[in-house]
C-alpha cells in the first residue's frame, strides 16, 4: 500500500468526492475550508493507494496530549476487504507514542444506519479503542468519543480540542 501526503497543492477531486460522499453533510467542514486547515492546523492528511488506485484517506490532528483521528474513509466498493484494517493498523503504529481519540456516530442512537454504526464501533474496539462514555452532538447526530492508549479523556479535553479547531476555522452557519 502506498501513501501520499495531501497538501493544498496535491488534493484532488477523487479524494474530495470520497470525503463528501462518506460523511453526512452536517459532519463535514466545507472542502475548501478543510483544505485550508491542512497547513494552518498542521493536519496529517494522508491518502492510501494500491496500484495507483485510491483506497481511502485519513485526517489526523496531531497534538501533544493526544491525537485526534478526525476523518477516516475507505471507498465503498473496497470496504470489507481488510484494507481499512491495514490503514488503521498503520495509523495506530504511526501514533503509538501517545493516545488517540476519535468520534463516531453513536450506535446507541436510533437511526437508519444502525447496523453500519455497530460494525464501525466493533472495528474500533477490535483495534484497541475503548468507549470513553462521552458523547457529543452535531445537529441531530450523537457522536460517541473513543480512545486508545492508557490515558483518560474528559469532556474538558474535548472542549479544548474543539476550541483549537474553532480558533483555526470560523464557520458561518447559514
Amino acid at each position: 500500500m502506498m501513501t501520499k501526503q495531501i497538501t493544498p497543492d496535491t488534493q484532488d477531486e477523487q479524494i474530495k468526492y470520497l470525503y463528501e460522499s462518506a460523511f453526512p453533510e452536517n459532519e463535514q467542514i466545507p472542502w475548501k475550508d478543510l483544505v485550508g486547515l491542512i497547513s494552518t492546523m498542521k493536519l496529517d492528511f494522508t491518502a492510501y493507494y494500491q496500484d495507483e488506485n485510491l483506497i481511502g484517506f485519513t485526517i489526523v490532528y496531531p497534538r501533544k496530549q493526544f491525537n485526534w483521528f478526525w476523518y477516516f474513509a475507505v471507498k465503498p466498493d473496497l470496504r470489507g476487504a481488510g484494507l481499512g484494517q491495514q490503514i488503521l493498523t498503520m495509523l495506530i503504529e504511526k501514533y503509538k507514542d501517545s493516545s488517540n481519540i476519535l468520534d463516531m456516530e453513536s450506535p446507541e442512537q436510533i437511526c437508519d444506519n444502525l447496523e453500519q454504526r455497530k460494525r464501525r464501533q466493533a472495528f474500533y474496539l477490535r483495534n484497541g479503542f475503548r468507549n470513553t462514555g462521552l458523547y457529543k452532538s452535531y445537529g441531530d447526530i450523537e457522536m460517541t468519543i473513543m480512545i486508545n492508549g492508557n490515558d483518560t479523556f474528559t469532556m474538558k479535553d474535548w472542549d479544548e480540542v474543539s476550541a483549537e479547531l474553532w480558533s483555526f476555522w470560523k464557520w458561518d452557519e447559514k
